[in-house]
């Protein structure tokens, strides 16, 4: 066993917890949160691959039916968890690296969930346990209100409400389905259900089962801002700060395939399995880039945008395939990288002007030109413009989709990000380039520079992946290859 795995969870808890309790002494937590938001990222990177179970406990053979069953909670660790665990970690440090520099005195509160939630979603895709899944599902759910909740932004207390109340409805469906799995199976290790499956011992077609998909698909899809709750989604992005939306949003892309990926390990014999996640997730891309395009808000318009990528990501997953869920999963990290980088500099916009309307913005090309011209890259590498990161992903996704007999995909792929690209620009020409409005008054001429380093790492990261994307894919595609065996 690999003990650094579990560590990946275990750091950042016990950081929250301690932020937490010695709240009150501000330059304490302000050098704990930095030391444990540096290492974060190097855990996943020096860990080595495999299985980590908890207690000790080995998996055990049966007998009779020769099922290898896990009676531990099961991690398991492979290139695939790596990369999303370290893009995680990075994009924490420089969401708590803004927040330190920000203000002279920090929450040890806010820290506290910023560091639970990342802890959260770290356990949520290095599970092989269903019902452990939906513990730190919860945890996750209820440390994503509290960031909202703590932003300065106005109806933010009211829109974290409407999340929870979402959200009260949402999991107990999610955890009544994986009561089913259970007691079909007698157990929610998702590799010993599996077994059970393959060996024939369950009946896949039984009412029971398919009650179970669809309680739990209706779990995911409030996890994964899909239809119909993407306007929810969206919301809690424009009422969160600005480092925090962009840290909430990389929450909501891990929630969507961690679990996604253990309902297609447990359901993919289902046809209807596939074609369900197809439909919601090309529902989310039109819904997302036209409701986009209404937006004067310009926090409320990446949010829209950010529901739309999602539906790239489930259209790759949704087809089945191992180049599809591959295109699905680089998909998915691209969004965190981008959307990161499209919160974080549009926040700085609002820190130097106090304005979030499109319309009463203008000529900020001539004060702040270096976050201009990042923004302008990752709008078109969300957009799919080569040759960004963007652009190899939704590619990607065009080749699945002909691959797989439906050029009908493939030319919805290009037609929505078309308008990705379309909405990005009228933005960028709405705030950067047209004409600075007379009552228009910047209030601050120097963006932080925490803001503009963070923009920074995460424009490389693009540039990077858009010109070496195989530095990824190439260990994805095995990850994918191994589960669909």
């Amino acid at each position: 066993m690999n003990e650094l795995i579990p560590l990946m969870v275990i750091v950042p808890m016990m950081a929250a917890l301690l932020l937490s309790a010695f709240s009150k002494f501000n330059k304490v937590i302000k050098v704990l949160a930095f030391v444990v938001a540096i290492i974060l990222p190097i855990i996943p990177i020096a860990s080595n691959y495999g299985l980590h179970f908890f207690g000790g406990y080995q998996p055990m053979v049966d007998n009779v039916t020769n099922i290898v069953y896990h009676p531990a909670i099961t991690y398991s660790f492979t290139f695939m968890q790596q990369i999303f665990i370290a893009m995680i970690g990075i994009l924490t440090f420089l969401v708590i690296f803004i927040y330190l520099t920000k203000y002279k005195k920090v929450s040890g509160s806010y820290l506290f969930l910023l560091f639970m939630g990342t802890a959260s979603v770290t356990a949520l895709i290095l599970t092989d346990d269903i019902f452990h899944m939906f513990v730190f599902f919860e945890i996750l759910a209820l440390a994503q209100v509290g960031i909202v909740a703590a932003s300065s932004i106005d109806y933010s207390t009211e829109m974290a409400l409407k999340y929870m109340i979402l959200g009260s409805i949402g999991s107990p469906m999610m955890l009544l389905g994986i009561g089913f799995l259970l007691a079909m199976t007698g157990t929610v290790n998702v590799t010993d259900i599996v077994s059970i499956i393959r060996s024939g011992l369950l009946d896949v077609t039984s009412p029971v089962f398919l009650t179970s998909l669809a309680l739990i698909f209706f779990g995911w899809l409030y996890a994964s801002g899909l239809p119909p709750f993407h306007t929810i989604k969206s919301g809690i992005y424009s009422k969160a700060e600005p480092h925090g939306a962009a840290l909430l949003q990389s929450f909501t892309v891990i929630s969507m395939i961690s679990i996604v990926i253990l309902m297609f390990r447990i359901y993919s014999q289902l046809p209807i399995f596939e074609v369900l996640i197809v439909l919601f997730s090309v529902i989310a891309m039109i819904l997302g880039v036209s409701m986009a395009l209404t937006q004067t808000d310009f926090r409320r318009m990446i949010g829209f945008l950010a529901v739309g990528e999602l539906g790239f990501i489930g259209l790759g997953i949704g087809l089945g395939t191992q180049f599809a869920i591959t295109a699905g999963l680089f998909q998915a990290l691209n969004e965190i990288v981008i959307t990161a980088l499209l919160f974080i500099g549009f926040g700085a916009i609002v820190h130097a002007t106090n304005e979030v309307d499109t319309r009463k913005l203008g000529g900020l090309l001539a004060y702040h030109p270096k976050v201009g011209i990042m923004l302008l890259i990752g709008g078109l590498a969300m957009a799919g413009v080569p040759p960004l990161s963007g652009f190899q992903s939704k590619l990607m996704l065009v080749q699945a989709s002909l691959n797989c007999g439906y050029p009908e995909l493939s030319i919805l792929t290009i037609m929505v990000s078309i308008a990705t690209f379309v909405v990005f620009v009228k933005t960028f020409y709405s705030m950067f380039l047209s004409p600075k409005p007379h009552d228009l008054e910047v209030v601050d001429n120097d963006v932080p520079r925490a803001m503009v380093f963070a923009m920074a790492i995460l424009l490389i990261v693009i540039i990077a992946l858009g010109i070496f994307p195989d530095i990824v894919t190439n260990g994805i595609s095995n990850y994918v290859g191994g589960m669909l065996l």
